[in-house]
């Protein structure tokens, strides 16, 4: 057995380990911190793939970004943990046999020995570093599933921007276009009352 093995072995254990506390964690801040030990884990088996350019970008834009971003939003929110886990082992069954298929398909994958290009370059790929080879092979024989993929999360971002744009009725927002047509007479009223010594005199008579 050699280092790689040892090491793929190693990672893809702390992976799996901590997918798993992913969803079993309690406390949503501990589920955020086992998904970035996760993406790390993934990022170092892209690494012995010899795919360093994704292994960065893994870390810089998952890790560094989305999870960040997730962790301050949990750690905002007043989340119910109990009320989140209702209904658990109700939908566990059908939970347990998406994974098992999901698992399998995987299996069957792999166990055909084709993901190996990763680390074989094919015929027609560009010699040199991954990326160049990352470059071309998107814009030539990926050019329109990165374009379908971009429109997709393009209608995804949309629609939770509009999932999340709610109107308060209570709010108080000011129009300067009303605030520049405004007239004097609208705003001032001046109300005519007697002094102090005609109610007097009022009073005593």
């Amino acid at each position: 057995m050699d280092t790689n093995t040892i090491l793929f072995l190693i990672f893809a254990g702390i992976l799996l380990a901590a997918a798993l506390r992913v969803i079993t964690a309690r406390n949503p801040v501990h589920a955020v911190l086992f998904l970035v030990l996760s993406f790390f884990s993934a990022a170092c088996l892209w690494m012995l793939l010899q795919a360093e350019f994704l292994a960065i970008v893994l870390v810089l834009v998952y890790v560094g970004a989305v999870m960040v971003l997730f962790l301050f939003v949990v750690m905002m929110l007043d989340i119910n943990v109990d009320r989140l886990r209702e209904g658990f082992w109700r939908h566990f069954p059908l939970a347990a046999a998406v994974g098992v298929a999901i698992a399998l398909q995987l299996w069957l994958v792999l166990s055909h020995g084709g993901w190996q290009f990763l680390t074989q370059p094919r015929r027609g790929m560009p010699k040199g570093p991954n990326i160049e080879a990352l470059g071309v092979l998107t814009f030539t024989d990926y050019v329109y599933p990165l374009q379908i993929a971009g429109a997709i999360l393009l209608v995804a971002i949309i629609a939770a921007i509009a999932l999340t744009l709610r109107r308060r009725k209570d709010t108080r927002y000011q129009k300067p276009s009303q605030q520049v047509k405004v007239r004097r007479d609208e705003r001032v009223r001046l109300v005519s009352m007697p002094s102090e010594d005609d109610a007097r005199q009022t009073g005593k008579t």
